[in-house]
């Protein structure tokens, strides 16, 4: 028999609330879809940003589409062994900020974590935007109302996600799997005709303004890397996933990168052999999808997929970005409030304060995918390149079998990210990559001086160090607002004697009569309370107990104020008490010193 070991069936349990435990995070297909639709939709706009620097050189520029597609797509593959590795490294989340926190050091993780916060902001403007233009391809009334379906969608996501990730995922499930049936299908129908099934959207002119050189391959390069984003989102949200969570990550991030290398090639080589130029009024992609599927039902359903799952993907921000913010929390470097979460496992303040921002991006570029294009880049280069060589810094340190391996591997991923993010900031600084490079060191100065303020704090309260015993106070004074005798009033008082040995309740008044009457069911009751009466001809409750209070704390003796809040059993209900406690409470927290404490009694009905 094993002495002091319960069995376990006796063991206390606490239950579960909805939403809490392993059964609702997110397997591998789950994760699939919440956390990666960001990055499989980029293939809507990803080869058009390839596409539109290349015809600068005219249409016969367009051959070079799959050479650049198949060296991102070698990018790609680095990237997704790499994060695997960052999964392994960092199964808490966090990507590049963990690793950059643990490898490189305070200032390197401030860079992180701003350009990550920029980034996923983005990644949900870009999104709603693209989906809103996708939608305007195939329904043109719509081209004037692209801000209202943006917001629309935004507000949609925003509710869905403070129902938990894992809901969110299954609400995806379908969007995701429709959307990568209907891509494949695109590529492998094209494939097999001879020729466009059809062709959409007005001609425009092409002219050649300059020569197919280097910086023009750079260009296209570091613009259709834009096609790269959200492969860190799952590095990012680990904690999400069922036990094991590493396993269950990696092997999203596999499939991610398999998906989406085989999209972006695919409709490269279609864009090569039908050379797809920009068109009037219809994006790069339903152009492809007319070519195969022609004009039809299929070529309108496909249409409203891509727009549904460029929505959707907005979703890989709001799996992410709570997450990071909690990270930063923790660390000191956000409001606390980040690092809470609600009985469902989700960080509701961080998918609040994302959905504003992004609302206000939306509402200042007036959701113009193009405008945002370049800021969204060049955020996530910065996180892609400090994540390599984060753990270059990591493989170098720790030197496990097999490191020089992957530190090679690591190495040359950080080496291409930076060549595109340098070539995307020299070539769209004056289109809108400044504000990103404005907007990075003013987030790190921000976390800089949060963390600051809560060092500044944490000294001032002695946080970590042993204080001394804490004074007794013997001549201290419990004062109770009391309105009428009633049980509220008697539990009231009773809760009032276990905080000090006196207490006064203390009533306010401008009837005489009531004054009279209040009295005289005081004495019959008799408490064993003194009751003082303060007279207010003007009607006011909460400066009379205010001042009195201050009265009574004159010469630096303790008082503690007890103030009784009726709550009702239903919330609906509460609305119907009056918030005199509540204004009573913030006046004396604003104004005193004193202890200020609130003692629900909670009504049956």
């Amino acid at each position: 028999m094993a002495y002091g070991l319960a069995r376990r069936e006796l063991r206390p349990r606490v239950p579960l609330q909805h939403g809490e435990g392993d059964k609702y995070r997110l397997t591998s297909i789950e994760g699939l879809a919440a956390l990666s639709l960001d990055a499989l939709s980029s293939v809507a706009y990803g080869p058009e940003a390839i596409v539109l620097v290349l015809v600068a050189a005219g249409t016969g520029a367009l051959t070079a589409t799959l050479p650049v597609t198949l060296v991102i797509a070698a990018l790609l593959a680095v990237l997704v062994v790499s994060y695997g590795q960052v999964i392994a490294v960092h199964p808490d989340g966090g990507g590049a900020y963990a690793v950059a926190k643990k490898d490189l050091g305070p200032r390197t993780s401030l860079l992180a974590a701003a350009s990550l916060v920029v980034d996923y902001i983005l990644t949900v403007t870009v999104s709603l935007a693209a989906g809103a233009a996708s939608l305007a391809s195939a329904f043109p009334a719509l081209g004037s109302h692209l801000l209202a379906v943006c917001l629309i969608g935004l507000a949609l996501l925003t509710a869905v996600n403070l129902r938990g990730v894992a809901e969110s995922a299954r609400v995806l499930m379908l969007p995701t799997v429709l959307f990568i049936v209907s891509i494949l299908g695109i590529i492998v129908v094209g494939l097999l005709r001879s020729h466009p099934a059809a062709v959409v959207g007005s001609a425009q002119p092409v002219h050649a303004t300059e020569a197919l050189g280097v910086l023009l391959i750079l260009k296209a390069f570091s613009s259709g890397c834009s096609a790269l984003t959200g492969v860190e989102a799952i590095a990012n949200g680990v904690p999400a996933f069922r036990t094991p969570r590493v396993k269950r990550a990696q092997h999203t991030e596999l499939m991610l990168g398999a998906l989406l290398g085989l999209m972006l090639i695919g409709l490269a080589v279609l864009i090569r052999r039908d050379q797809v130029a920009p068109r009037g009024g219809v994006t790069v992609l339903a152009q492809l999808t007319a070519g195969s599927y022609g004009t039809g039902w299929l070529y309108y359903a496909t249409n409203l997929i891509v727009t549904l799952a460029l929505a959707f993907a907005a979703n890989t921000s709001f799996g992410g970005l709570p997450v990071l913010m909690s990270l930063l929390a923790r660390d000191h470097r956000l409001p606390h409030l980040f690092g809470l979460r609600a009985e469902r496992p989700v960080y509701r303040w961080g998918v609040v304060a994302l959905a504003l921002l992004a609302a206000l991006l939306l509402i200042a570029v007036n959701a113009d995918t193009h405008r945002m294009i370049p800021l969204f880049a060049i955020g996530v280069f910065i996180g892609f390149t400090i994540s390599q060589i984060g753990l270059v810094r990591h493989w170098a340190g720790q030197r496990p079998p097999g490191w020089l391996p992957r530190a090679l591997l690591n190495g040359v991923g950080a080496v291409l990210t930076t060549v595109a993010g340098i070539v995307l900031l020299a070539t769209k600084f004056l289109e809108g990559a400044w504000v990103v490079v404005a907007t990075v060191p003013l987030l790190m100065l921000l976390f800089a001086r949060i963390q600051r303020y809560y060092t500044a704090v944490g000294a001032e309260l002695g946080l970590g160090e042993i204080p001394p015993p804490p004074v007794r106070y013997t001549d201290s004074l419990v004062i109770v607002p009391v309105g009428e005798v009633s049980r509220l009033t008697e539990y009231a008082l009773t809760a009032a004697g276990t905080l000090g040995r006196e207490v006064v309740a203390v009533a306010v008044h401008s009837d005489p009569d009531k004054v009279r009457a209040l009295k005289e069911s005081w004495a019959r009751w008799n408490p064993g309370v003194r009751l003082e009466v303060i007279d207010s001809p003007h009607r006011s409750l909460v400066q009379p107990i205010v001042d009195y209070v201050l009265e009574a704390a004159e010469g630096g003796r303790r008082i503690a104020v007890l103030i009784p809040e009726v709550e009702p059993r239903r919330r609906r209900y509460r609305i119907l008490q009056n918030q005199r406690g509540i204004l009573l409470a913030t006046a004396l927290r604003a104004r005193t010193d004193v202890v200020v404490c609130l003692v629900p009694y909670r009504l049956s009905v």
